[in-house]
């Protein structure tokens, strides 16, 4: 019996030894043996390389000088970057500030959001706060044409428009829909052209 606990303690030991080789620093954890007699410390680092919620949104209302700040930064440091958004929408795209506050509010914060109580049927890209629908994103959302059509059309506002809901000049990147179909299982991507 004694052989068995020293046994399990040594591989406690072992598996905590190798998680700490497999690391590279950062906030410390404990991690406890089986038998609590020992800690072992462990440094861990979180890299946050990217920050991307909702499509667009860096990429076209924040100053690409701001980029490597926005990346670093948390979804709701909305106070940040909520303003340079809704001053793109205002300045850039000429639209009223109306519109801003309205995209700014959907947009921040810089998350996804999926509302489960409603029919999934409704999911799609904008949809839980524009149309009241379930949320998220769909693979088959052509996001590009649903922001700029957001920013630049007639469809939220007509003050300042640019264009037609989903049309050229701005309101499209003309870039048509995916031309395989999307797997009914994960990976739930479509199958790579060879």
């Amino acid at each position: 019996m004694l052989n068995m606990k020293n046994r399990a303690g040594a591989a406690a030991v072992a598996l905590a030894f190798a998680a700490l080789g497999c690391n590279e620093g950062g906030s410390t954890q404990s991690i406890a043996s089986p038998e609590g007699a020992s800690q072992l410390q462990q440094q861990v680092t979180y890299v946050q390389v990217e920050e991307l919620g909702n499509p667009l949104v860096s990429e076209v209302t924040i100053v690409k000088a701001n980029h490597v700040l926005y990346d670093a930064t948390q979804p709701y440091n909305t106070a940040t970057f909520r303003p340079e958004t809704e001053a793109f929408i205002t300045g850039v795209a000429g639209r009223p500030q109306s519109l801003a506050t309205l995209l700014g509010s959907v947009l921040y914060p810089d998350i996804l959001i999926v509302d489960t109580s409603k029919s999934p049927a409704t999911a799609g890209w904008l949809s839980w706060a524009l149309a009241g629908g379930w949320g998220g994103r769909k693979l088959q959302d052509d996001v590009v044409d649903i922001g700029l059509t957001a920013i630049f059309s007639t469809l939220l506002a007509t003050e300042g428009h640019s264009c037609a809901p989903f049309q050229l000049p701005l309101c499209t990147d003309n870039v048509p829909f995916n031309d395989k179909p999307f797997l009914g299982v994960f990976p739930y991507v479509a199958a790579p052209h060879v």
